[in-house]
């Protein structure tokens, strides 16, 4: 990759805090997907992203960066929106475009898990 998926994941999550749709729509590649595991939806599309940025925006905001972590072909990225923590795998195409977008909660981990 000749771009930084990490600062690109940077750069996403300052666009979503800033509420600047239209840097986030920049980012993403013609033919990205976005699965948002919170709202159970998949998103394709140009203006199905347009839409789904504005109401997410709107009604759960980004705070601070949670943690950042490398992973094969992108980045997961965790951050912080109300009281919830989300982790967002951000898979990007050779030209640094985000072709893909997965987040959700993160999964529990073997400390919290009860037996």
């Amino acid at each position: 990759m000749s771009f930084d998926p990490m600062a690109t994941a940077v750069d996403w999550l300052d666009a979503y805090r800033a509420g600047d749709i239209e840097a986030i729509l920049e980012m993403y590649a013609e033919d990205a997907v976005v699965y948002c595991g919170c709202d159970e939806l998949t998103i394709t599309g140009r203006e199905g992203l347009r839409a789904y940025w504005a109401a997410r925006m709107r009604k759960h905001p980004a705070a601070e960066l949670d943690d950042l972590q490398p992973s094969h072909g992108g980045t997961v990225i965790s951050y912080i929106s109300g009281q919830n923590v989300v982790n967002a795998v951000l898979a990007f195409n050779a030209a640094g475009k985000i072709k893909t977008l997965s987040c959700g909660p993160p999964a529990p981990t073997h400390a919290s898990c009860r037996l």
